[in-house]
């Protein structure tokens, strides 16, 4: 997996500059797709196959979406935080008014996505990047994005077309979507069935990466800054597949304590905490986690969700 370029601080922003969304390629540099040549399929257990150009699918009803977007991490580490989160405003067509145009056949089950970068990846060549979700879950939330922030994506982004599957890892939109199949099964790839998979707390089969976990990420101060001591607000964000309901801040020693936490409202978006602290100076050690609204609290350790946690220096 490469990943260019390395992940900025993420503004305290409602929407993350597109400049500061991060790049994650598991098969080489972007494909360059020419915009007036480009087609979607849409195959397999459908009784009309679809090859539908830009001009067709911009035809259909446009649909926005805003919502949280957060890398997994690499697929061979999942244990591993690495809090590369987003949110942004998408826009473009939904999937259910595609699939209503192919119309599914009753026996179909999964959904696979196809986008049309090629390569090799942990010693594996020959690959396409494929990535499957069962077909009620994908028609009920996948939109078909051309935009980002109201530009059309960038190239690094999934130009000039791409899922995006709300409140999954990121992994799940893929990116330069090119073939849409329905089937009976799920696809075995290394993308779907071998790796961007885990064994759930508690133990058992592994199962897909799909749903994101309960994470927040201190966004101000950031790791490693001097501030002047005195009064600071502590300030980040915090997301999962549910609403969060709470967010709490631990300075150094003391107990935890809850912030102000925005709601998230309607639609999958990140949510703001904030807490005003004092800081005596010298150095200090500040922590966040929260809670959504299935009950699931962030791990002290050990996990890709761990509690967050900066250094800072008051002087």
């Amino acid at each position: 997996m490469q990943a260019t370029p390395a992940d900025p601080s993420t503004p305290d922003a409602f929407l993350t500059p597109v400049e500061h969304l991060f790049v994650r390629n598991h098969l080489g540099p972007p494909p360059e797709l020419d915009a007036s040549a480009w087609t979607l399929t849409v195959e397999g257990l459908v009784e009309r196959p679809l090859w539908l150009d830009l001009a067709a699918l911009r035809g259909l009803a446009r649909r926005r979406l805003t919502a949280f977007h957060e890398c997994f991490g690499n697929p061979s580490r999942p244990d591993v935080p690495t809090r590369a989160v987003a949110n942004l405003e998408w826009s473009g067509v939904a999937l259910a008014d595609v699939l209503d145009l192919a119309a599914p056949r009753p026996q179909a089950r999964h959904i696979w996505f196809e986008g049309a970068d090629r390569g090799s990846y942990a010693g594996e060549g020959g690959l396409r990047y494929l990535k499957d979700l069962p077909l009620e879950q994908a028609r009920d939330e996948v939109l078909l994005a051309d935009t980002v922030n109201g530009e059309p994506l960038p190239r690094r982004h999934g130009f000039p077309l791409r899922a995006v599957a709300p409140r999954l890892f990121a992994t799940n939109s893929v990116k330069w979507l090119t073939r849409v199949v329905l089937s009976e099964r799920r696809p075995e790839h290394l993308f779907t069935t071998r790796l961007y998979t885990r064994v759930p707390p508690g133990g058992g089969a592994a199962r897909p990466v799909r749903e994101v976990d309960v994470n927040s990420k201190l966004l101000g101060p950031r790791d490693g800054q001097r501030v002047t001591a005195g009064t600071h607000e502590l300030t980040g964000r915090a997301w999962s597949y549910e609403p969060v309901v709470a967010v709490e801040v631990a300075v150094d020693d003391d107990g935890w304590r809850p912030t102000l936490l925005q709601p998230r409202g309607p639609g999958p978006v990140w949510q703001r905490f904030a807490l005003p602290c004092r800081l005596s100076p010298g150095p200090h050690r500040i922590r966040c986690r929260a809670t959504d609204a299935r009950g699931r609290v962030q791990p002290p350790s050990g996990a890709r969700n761990a509690v967050h946690a900066v250094e800072v220096v008051a002087v």
